[in-house]
């Protein structure tokens, strides 16, 4: 009985991981923790075959369709995973029972993508559809119109054949997903653990424009199905998907003997640190079609291939320094810096620490000896220290109270384990905060770019927002150095700035960074504060009581005024010229829209998002950033995309720019 417990024990392990790594692409372990959880769990299996069970997870593809991410689609040909593999054992055995019954047999070695599998099904050389994984076996998920923005995926093949469906990997070069992860800190979200996770999260994604943004990459790997068409072998039909210009898997290798598979497998994995992405082992199948045929499959994985996994690299160096570092939105980040060693066949000399709790809980000081890995091949990550190495006194780190860019305090975010600079005019926050105040929920200057922004700032003209109403005293100035471009680019920019100065106060209110306050707590605050100044003075008892305004929220602003250069920049805004006064008047008696929630998609033909949202809000609706069942009305314009879809799903009625137009003449 006690063996049984393990297994049952190990199975929901194993069940819940599965969930978190393929169903809410946030995985708890990393790929070898949780690929010893189900070596231990199949041994157990083959050990006490008394208590096999069908619904076992070894028994079964991990994943489950996820219907909120798309149409369910079944599956034509069944997306099986493969028997994983670590040792050279394993691989040997493999290779030898083959022979034994195939004594002729080629073998094709490949890497193993680390990301979220797909099919592509194309009828007359034209591609129909894009399927995710899904349950492996009945359905899978319809990412048709996500699939078609990734670069590498064809829409139209050269030769028109009747019926071909491919499988490939869904993935990230690291430099796409570090871009993606710099923009997500940007605008102060959380970040994607690593590469698979981004994949799987953004092709899921029900807005194609943002998988489009994030350049997802594609490899082909297989032929699921064909007619009109033969292949005798696997490479003979990856040399045909090329010839269609079709990006397939790269540096595969044909083999015949165990020991060429083990070279080939070896020759893989010292080739992971020089990979533009993230690969998790090395796939050994049979290349020809008829012996695939002839050795079939199980319910979860084909006879004919496998995938060896390799075991993570790990090795001890020695801290030199923890140094911090501040991003965009104020967090400071440690990274401990330590003396140089090779990983994945690249040389590593640092590893972020993340925050305090996880140098608390590591207990890394300076001095120590560490040791190091890295997470999915790709990123360095301190491991444990080795304590039994310690230098004598050494002392805990702790992040400074102050920020080490500008001196300023910094606080610990109630919400995270982050610790931020508080102030907004700190130079390593300044892109992120004039990105803020012109941006479209806030100042709306057009054509102020995030590249002039920092040219701006490289050069000494910019060094808090007050700085934009004062560049037209250095027109020439910005002219001759062509910071801005052009004389017609720069006048052109000027005069947008200039513009902004008569906006009314809540988007004033919106840009100035005041921790918690959003568009909507901007507007809300423009209907009881008649003037900036009038803000300025109001006490914590009148936030308070403010609508959308919260106990945080009324201490941010407070703290936010009681600051003297916050206060100067206010000052200096005024002398600008700057609108301090509400424009509203009285507030607008014709709420015809009050109750209604409205959704705005795609591009209308005259009318900017922002001013559609303006105009509603006027009327009393409100503007919602999603398709549900609360949607009363969606405003759809040209390239609507998928919330068109899902409203005609859940029958909510659209309307063009003309008609919400002519329902308030």
């Amino acid at each position: 009985m006690k063996i049984n417990k393990e297994i049952e024990e190990l199975r929901e392990q194993i069940r819940y991981h599965n969930d978190r790594y393929y169903n809410q692409d946030d995985p708890e372990l990393s790929d070898y923790e949780y690929d010893q959880l189900s070596l231990k769990l199949r041994k157990l299996e083959q050990e006490h075959p008394e208590y096999a069970d069908m619904s076992s997870p070894t028994q079964k593809i991990g994943g489950a369709a996820k219907r909120e991410a798309g149409i369910l689609v079944k599956h034509n040909v069944p997306m099986l995973s493969l028997q994983d593999v670590f040792d050279k054992e394993e691989v040997y055995s493999f290779v030898e029972k083959i022979r034994r019954e195939r004594n002729d047999t080629v073998f094709v070695v490949e890497k193993k993508i680390d990301g979220l599998s797909v099919a592509l099904r194309y009828t007359d050389g034209v591609l129909t559809m894009g399927v995710t994984r899904g349950d492996g076996i009945n359905q899978g998920e319809d990412v048709t119109e996500n699939v078609k923005m990734i670069q590498d995926v064809k829409t139209k093949l050269k030769d028109k054949v009747p019926y071909i469906e491919i499988r490939g990997e869904v993935h990230m070069r690291t430099e796409d997903f570090e871009a993606v992860n710099e923009r997500l800190e940007a605008a102060g979200k959380k970040l994607f653990a690593n590469p698979r996770n981004c994949s799987a999260g953004t092709l899921r994604q029900l807005d194609p424009e943002v998988v489009k943004e994030r350049k997802l990459s594609l490899f082909i790997f297989n032929v699921q199905d064909v007619r009109g068409i033969n292949f005798e072998s696997h490479s003979q039909s990856l040399t045909w998907l090329k010839a269609q210009g079709i990006k397939v898997i790269e540096g595969y290798k044909l083999c015949r003997t165990a020991d060429e598979v083990w070279e080939a497998i070896k020759e893989i994995g010292e080739s992971r640190g020089s990979l533009a992405y993230d690969i998790d082992g090395a796939v050994v199948k049979i290349d020809s079609i008829a012996d695939r045929e002839y050795f079939g499959a199980t319910s979860k994985v084909p006879r004919w291939a496998i995938a060896y996994k390799y075991p993570p690299e790990e090795k001890e160096t020695i801290v030199k320094d923890i140094r911090l570092t501040v991003g965009r939105t104020g967090r400071i980040t440690p990274t401990a810096i330590f003396e140089p060693i090779r990983l994945c066949g690249t040389n590593v000399e640092k590893a972020t620490l993340h925050n305090q709790d996880r140098i608390d809980e590591l207990d890394v000081r300076l001095g120590d000896t560490i040791v190091v890995r890295k997470a999915g091949e790709i990123i360095p990550e301190v491991l444990f220290v080795n304590k039994d190495k310690r230098p004598e006194g050494t002392e805990a780190f702790h992040i400074s109270a102050t920020c080490p860019s500008c001196g300023g305090p910094t606080i610990r975010d109630a919400n995270t384990a982050d610790t931020k600079c508080t102030n907004i005019n700190c130079p390593a926050q300044l892109s992120q905060h004039i990105n803020n105040f012109v941006g479209r929920n806030a100042m709306d200057i057009k054509g102020f770019g995030e590249a002039y922004i920092e040219s701006l700032i490289g050069e000494g003209y910019l060094r808090d927002v007050a700085d934009i109403y004062y560049l037209n005293n250095y027109r020439d100035e910005l002219i001759e150095k062509g910071l801005i471009g052009k004389e017609k680019n720069t006048d052109k920019l000027l005069k947008a700035i200039e513009d902004s100065k008569e906006n009314d106060i809540d988007r004033l209110i919106t840009g100035l960074g005041i921790k918690n306050i959003g568009r909507q707590a901007g507007s809300e605050l423009k209907k009881h504060f008649r003037s900036i100044h009038d803000l300025v003075k109001a006490t914590y008892e009148e936030l308070v009581s403010i609508n959308d305004v919260g106990d945080v929220t009324a201490r941010s602003i407070a703290q936010f005024f009681a600051q003297e250069e916050n206060r100067n920049i206010i000052d200096r805004l005024e002398k600008a010229g700057m609108n301090f006064t509400s424009l509203q008047g009285e507030s607008n008696e014709d709420q015809r829209f009050a109750g209604m929630t409205f959704v705005i998609t795609g591009t209308l033909p005259s009318l900017g998002r922002t001013e559609m949202e303006e105009l509603v809000k006027k009327y009393g609706g409100k503007v919602s950033g999603s398709v549900s069942k609360n949607t009363r009305y969606l405003i759809a314009g040209e390239s609507a995309g998928s919330k068109l879809t899902k409203a005609q799903e859940l029958g909510v009625t659209i309307l063009t720019e003309a008609e919400v137009l002519g329902m308030l003449q």
